[in-house]
């Protein structure tokens, strides 16, 4: 198993260098952490990538883990990952837009990794409403996006800066999440559904 965690680290820092998103380390560190205290059991991936942070939560204890990705490219090492780990009768790679996935997606799960496309956070909301447990977590990534969310965004990146404040403004308001912004990263969400 310790060799499994090194050769993900590896992958990881390879898939930054190439610019292909992956979640930073102190962020995967502590939804780890919290994944096991919840002896989380099934997690949803939103913008899995090359599929390393749905490896990660599989070699952690999850059972089960879905992960949804729009890019061919991306997918297809997604599922090359999922053989490498041995971890490709647990892991489901689902092709395509999230928006649309997630409208056919059922089932509950423990804990949702939202990475996809910020601007429709909002748009993904709803869905992850739904299917999250009482109880679960909904993971919110890159929400303070280099300091650009609590400042001055960059005039080409206003607009984008405005959905995630949008965005974090309903998470913070929703009745029935308790929301935490940790400075993780690029930011994180913490909320946990009650």
């Amino acid at each position: 198993m310790e060799g499994a965690w090194e050769r993900l680290a590896a992958l990881r820092r390879k898939a930054r260098e190439g610019r292909d998103p992956t979640c930073a380390d102190e962020t995967l560190a502590y939804m780890l952490r919290a994944a096991r205290e919840m002896n989380c059991a099934k997690v949803l991936e939103i913008g899995a990538g090359e599929g390393l942070t749905s490896v990660a939560f599989l070699l952690n204890g999850a059972e089960r883990a879905v992960a949804i990705e729009n890019d061919p490219e991306r997918a297809q090492r997604a599922r090359e990952n999922f053989k490498l780990f041995g971890v490709e009768g647990r892991a489901e790679l689902v092709e395509g837009d999230a928006g649309e996935v997630l409208m056919r997606l059922a089932g509950e799960f423990d804990l949702i990794f939202l990475d996809g496309a910020k601007v429709q956070y909002i748009a993904y909301f709803p869905h992850c409403k739904r299917l999250l447990r009482r109880g679960g977590v909904l993971f919110s990534d890159d929400v303070l996006l280099y300091g650009w969310v609590r400042g001055e965004p960059p005039k080409k990146r206003r607009m984008l800066v405005a959905h995630i404040r949008e965005y974090l403004d309903l998470l913070q308001s929703d009745p029935d999440f308790q929301t935490e912004i940790l400075s993780l990263g690029e930011g994180l969400a913490v909320s946990r559904k009650l």
